[in-house]
């Protein structure tokens, strides 16, 4: 994984950008390239604290690599960052992404169409020494919670035949709204995936958090269309009342089955669409007019209760997409990839938060940008099977191998799999791939 990402210059990326001028200890920010690289390596081989960085260091792990820190000099140098440096490293993990998808298949298809995705998460902590831990809502088994943690933002690039990647991840604190500073965050994703080669549609998608005339102004500022969902204001209410009861259409939820004696779909789902023009409170400027495509899904009556009137739950999404109004609506559900990705990044590097000090944290977030985009760049390499596998099938079947070293000469080393090892040609996939020809690109 580590060759992908110096086939694609993040060391020169990183040495370029990332500079410490001064620091509380004198040699905490000394080569920040050798670091910042050993913590991503650690991260893809599932380190989720700064103790678990030690993995790098075990078994034959120093016989592949020179220059592998202590976790103690790597937690060290975290504490040195400051805002300014996280800033430093976040412009070098964009450039990294446009490297990643000029030299490998990672995004296929972007020139075509892009999706760019925003969500937040609120991360637990624990005891009273973590900076910006605050309390704020997050939501367990779908109910709001009220909990005390950090709550980073995250925007994703994806296109229909590839896995999103990170565009960029952003910590904040607890109690801060899903939408503060999302509007900046949607622009640079935006001029990310245009300078990554996205030369076609760009469709900006999120939830009711990020409906708002900030959000929906910049994705039209940057070119981009959106796809938005909108909290039910009274405006929302009354354009819903006025879609004609003949305009709903049917569409394939699970259940949905065909009447056998007229042939027509038969749903507890139904969607419709109106004109809308949303914002109208603010300034005529900020006036945006595009389609409300409208789900509605029945509301099942209690057992052993008769239903008087059909009752219906209603979600309306705000877009300017050209599409078809079913194409559309399904297009927007696909939004909930990003939380998948999400869950990735929670079962790997933010299991934990692991420093009291913030922006150590962010640091550490924006590494775990970088080792997931590593992760899926690498990937992409050896099968089809693993382009959209989950970020522990991927570290689990090409990156933490249970493989013996040994020495042919002195700088010859053979790596000795297991007998019958099932993903053999994959790992040969990958290796083949990074130390041997020219840097893959995409088809």
């Amino acid at each position: 994984m580590l060759a992908v990402g110096e086939r694609s210059g993040l060391s020169e990326l990183i040495a370029e950008r990332v500079r410490f001028k001064t620091a509380r200890v004198r040699a905490a920010g000394v080569n920040p390239v050798g670091k910042l690289t050993s913590i991503i390596a650690g991260m893809a081989a599932g380190a989720d604290s700064i103790d678990d960085l030690d993995a790098i260091r075990s078994g034959g792990m120093r016989q592949l690599f020179t220059g592998v820190y202590a976790c103690a000099t790597l937690g060290q140098f975290l504490r040195e960052f400051t805002h300014g440096h996280t800033l430093q490293l976040a412009s070098a993990a964009r450039a990294h992404l446009v490297n990643l998808v000029e030299h490998g298949n990672v995004l296929p298809g972007i020139e075509q169409r892009a999706f760019i995705d925003i969500d937040s998460l609120l991360r637990p902590v624990f005891g009273h020494q973590k900076q910006g831990a605050s309390f704020g809502f997050t939501k367990i088994a779908g109910k709001p919670v009220l909990r005390k943690g950090l709550s980073p933002l995250v925007t994703t690039i994806g296109t229909e035949q590839g896995a999103p990647v990170i565009a960029g991840i952003r910590l904040r604190a607890g109690r801060t709204g899903s939408a503060k500073g999302a509007a900046s965050m949607v622009a640079e994703a935006i001029r990310t995936a245009r300078t990554a080669g996205a030369g076609g549609e760009i469709l900006v998608r999120g939830d009711s958090a990020y409906g708002s005339s900030v959000v929906i102004n910049a994705c039209i500022t940057a070119g981009a269309r959106f796809s938005f969902v909108l909290i039910t204001t009274a405006a929302v209410a009354a354009a819903i009342a006025a879609i004609t009861e003949d305009a709903w259409t049917p569409v394939h939820y699970p259940g949905a089955v065909l009447d056998p004696d007229t042939g027509h779909l038969i749903s507890d789902a139904e969607v419709a669409e109106i004109e809308f023009t949303a914002f109208t409170g603010r300034r005529k400027a900020q006036h945006v007019t595009a389609r409300l495509i409208v789900r509605r899904v029945r509301r099942l009556a209690p057992p052993r209760q008769g239903e008087l009137l059909p009752a219906w739950r209603h979600h309306a999404i705000f877009t300017d997409s050209p599409l078809l109004m079913l194409a559309a609506e399904t297009d927007h559900r696909d939004h909930a990839i990003i939380e998948q990705l999400i869950a990735d990044l929670i079962d790997g590097p933010l299991a934990h938060l692991p420093s009291g000090h913030f922006a150590a944290n962010a640091a550490w977030l924006t590494c775990a940008g970088i080792a997931h985009n590593l992760l899926r760049a690498s990937a992409t390499l050896p099968s089809r099977r693993h382009r959209k596998a989950r970020g522990a099938t991927v570290r689990r079947e090409l990156i933490n191998i249970p493989a013996r070293l040994a020495h042919r000469g002195r700088d010859h080393l053979i790596l000795h799999l297991p007998q019958d090892w099932p993903w053999q040609d994959a790992y040969d996939g990958v290796f083949d791939a990074t130390h041997r020809g020219p840097p893959a690109r995409a088809a």
